[in-house]
């Protein structure tokens, strides 16, 4: 017998770390009946949740430049998970720089 292949799911959001697991945490314990889920550890970075039947899904964060990357991994919590996801903000990346043209006076010695 083979083991569960546990799913990663990933996502970007503008809001910071600490209230993205506070939302995890509301939305997964007002879940119905079997895929309700409350926490077990939490941390700065992550929150363990356990629901119905002892099933474990976790939701962990890292910062972006003016936002956060999360993660959800479960065995049976992958639908709850993608549903969580998408109730976040999406994450607009920084614009990038502009490129100073060859030539600039800018970038010329002195």
């Amino acid at each position: 017998m083979t083991a569960p292949v546990r799913t990663l799911q990933e996502a970007a959001t503008a809001l910071d770390g600490a209230a993205v697991l506070a939302r995890a945490v509301d939305f997964f314990a007002s879940q119905n009946g079997i895929y309700a889920a409350f926490p077990e550890k939490e941390g700065p970075t992550f929150v363990a949740l356990r629901g119905q039947g002892n099933e474990e899904l976790i939701i962990g964060v890292a910062p972006l430049p003016e936002g956060t990357r999360v993660t959800g991994s479960s065995y049976l919590f992958d639908q709850q998970i993608a549903r969580f996801l998408s109730t976040l903000p999406p994450y607009v990346a920084p614009p990038e720089p502009p490129a100073l043209a060859e030539g600039d006076a800018s970038t010329a010695a002195p």
